[in-house]
């Protein structure tokens, strides 16, 4: 694909369209942003790149309102700008496009461009017709082979993302910002974005374009900024870095060349397996083999919507195996529910603990015991003392930094609260431990000290699978490693055959590629 760049890289404006400087913010006790700056010229395409973590997603919120800066400034167009709420963001001319869609799937494509900005008559009657046009005049400038008349619930899920773009599109819009856009599309919706992108930046439209495809940062931008930790690793010129710059910058120095830690095999695992899936397929996943064996961490690595995840929702139960065989433990499993997956021993850290592991407003000793409510109960009737002596048990061996048990999860730092994530299936001992971005907002101390949690837990016997989109992580903690391509694994690494961070990120691009080009060849 070759998109024209726009015309900011041809003469730099005085004035940034956007600019924000030294935005501080922390949550609870984790710092997400330390100080981060960043500006976007008018009609320039300016990437955001940084692992899960590095601070791109509250940058993102801060900017449109979501979350309030705890410190520093944005400005827009010269002027200062507070946000305190998303109306206040989309009235200064910023739009934003989650990888969430917010859109009416019960309502026509146009009905959602349209939404609260409908044509009426001057008796309040809509104007369909009008409408109808005016959505379709939009898509055609834009380029995009959207109908306007199709119901959103029936287009398949790239076009109804490319219906979200359009959507922001519509009105006065300043600042495009589009988080992991191609996620789901095929090359030649992608072609069909970028082209949209080149329409509405040769309008003097500004794009924040956040992405882990590094290919595409060279495809589309002119600029790249690079988050990591929650502070500036740099910002570049596209024309003038490479890849291996763009990575070294991700993951920062010092991790060129992961050591081996004490305990892991530099061979292929053997034994017995904790965890075996046999041609497993659903909505997301394809003739799915994968085997984790008791004392293995194994890691599963893949660029953003490959499927990651919804392998480890698919062992948990969250989403039914239509085809394939899960074995747990040596024994045919296959999982309906969380409930039925946690009677089998499979426990599952999820990648947001605030809403989906924790119970923020419960102490310590509930959040623990929600896990084991029927090993500590009896007749009906908890058993209290048993529940709070388990709990400050496991506040002492995962070393949960709190007054006690029955502090409130909400008062711990990130680091803290992972833990008591971790706590919850540390008793009794799962057979399988499925962690979905462990360290994801978590300070480089508590992620060493969350690392010694996971290595301990494979030394009892445990067979842990973990996902993470820090690959300097997965060298540090796995056996081995699976590359994850469109919900199948493509190849499987055994530590030590691939040296450092940067070759992995090399491979995951290369596995995409080859499997994009394979699916393309092949007959419909």
């Amino acid at each position: 694909m070759n998109q024209p760049r726009p015309a900011a890289t041809e003469g730099r404006p005085s004035a940034p369209l956007v600019r924000v400087e030294g935005i501080t913010k922390s949550f609870g006790g984790a710092r997400a942003l330390r100080g981060v700056s960043l500006e976007v010229l008018p009609g320039e395409v300016h990437a955001l790149l940084g692992e899960n973590g590095a601070g791109k997603s509250t940058l993102i919120k801060i900017l449109s309102g979501v979350h309030s800066a705890d410190g520093g400034t944005i400005d827009i167009a010269g002027r200062r700008a507070e946000f305190d709420s998303p109306s206040q963001s989309r009235e200064a001319g910023i739009a934003v496009v989650y990888q969430d869609l917010s859109l009416v799937e019960s309502l026509s494509v146009a009905d959602n461009l349209m939404l609260g900005r409908e044509p009426r008559n001057r008796f309040g009657f809509l104007r369909k017709t009008q409408l109808m046009a005016e959505a379709e005049t939009f898509l055609k400038r834009l380029g995009i082979p959207l109908d306007p008349r199709a119901n959103v619930g029936t287009l398949p899920f790239a076009y109804r993302q490319m219906t979200e773009i359009a959507k922001a599109l519509m009105g006065d819009v300043r600042l495009l910002i589009l988080d992991e856009p191609t996620s789901s599309l095929t090359g030649d919706e992608v072609q069909i974005l970028f082209d949209a992108i080149g329409k509405v930046t040769s309008r003097g439209v500004g794009v924040i374009y956040v992405t882990h495809r590094l290919d595409e940062v060279f495809e589309i931008s002119q600029r790249v900024t690079v988050f990591r930790d929650g502070s500036n690793a740099g910002t570049f010129v596209t024309a003038e870095t490479d890849m291996k710059r763009l990575v070294s910058a991700i993951i920062g120095p010092g991790h060129a060349a992961p050591t081996a830690v004490a305990g892991q095999t530099a061979s292929a695992p053997s034994g017995t397996p904790a965890l075996a899936l046999s041609r497993v397929g659903n909505d997301r996943l394809r003739a799915l083999d994968l085997t984790v064996f008791k004392g293995e961490i194994h890691g599963l690595a893949g660029l953003i919507g490959s499927g990651r995840t919804e392998i480890l929702e698919t062992i948990f139960g969250l989403r039914r195996a239509n085809s394939g065989t899960i074995t747990i433990d040596g024994k045919s499993r296959s999982p309906g529910s969380p409930a039925e997956a946690i009677a089998h021993g499979v426990a599952l850290v999820p990648e947001d603990r605030h809403v989906q592991g924790l119970v923020l407003e419960h102490s310590i000793e509930r959040n623990v015991t929600l896990a084991r409510l029927a090993r500590l109960s009896r007749w009906g009737w908890m058993r209290q003392r048993a529940a709070m002596e388990g709990a400050e048990a496991a506040v002492r061996k995962l070393a949960v930094k709190a007054q006690g048990a029955s502090s409130l999860v909400r008062t711990l730092s990130g680091g803290n609260q992972q833990k008591v994530v971790f706590a919850k299936w540390n008793n009794p001992r799962p057979q399988v431990l499925l962690l979905d971005e462990p360290t994801v907002g978590v300070d480089v101390g508590a992620r060493e000290e969350i690392y010694g949690v996971i290595r301990k837990a494979a030394q009892d016997g445990t067979g842990v699978l973990v996902v993470s989109s820090d690959l300097t992580e997965l060298l540090l903690l796995c056996d081995r490693i699976s590359i994850v391509v469109e919900g199948g694994i493509v190849r499987t690494l055994v530590r030590g055959e691939v040296s450092d961070a940067e070759e992995l990120h090399h491979l995951l691009q290369r596995s995409q590629t080859d499997y994009e080009r394979l699916a393309h060849e092949l007959p419909a």
